[in-house]
């Protein structure tokens, strides 16, 4: 792994991770550390499903490989949200 594909991760998990964030109603009492490791997370969860299906890559964006990333990162920070509201 170069410090490139790290970087990468870091910088794809970060905007999947605000996406979903954004579209998830209500307030979210999580910080963007972590944030960023849920959508890094659901990146690599996204990817490997859409891998699993046989979703076609194509030159250019995949935008159901993205979708599945972005919901993904809807559902973790959901349910990150809820675990540290439970915790206080």
């Amino acid at each position: 792994m170069t410090i490139e594909s790290i970087l990468g991760a870091i910088v794809i998990g970060a905007i999947i991770g605000a996406i979903g964030r954004l579209l998830l109603p209500g307030r979210q009492a999580i910080g963007w550390i972590l944030t960023i490791v849920v959508g890094i997370v659901a990146a690599l969860l996204g990817t490997a499903i859409a891998q699993v299906l046989g979703v076609e890559t194509t030159p250019g964006i995949d935008w159901i490989e993205l979708v599945m990333q972005v919901l993904l990162a809807v559902v973790g920070v959901g349910l990150v949200a809820g675990l540290r509201r439970s915790r206080v």
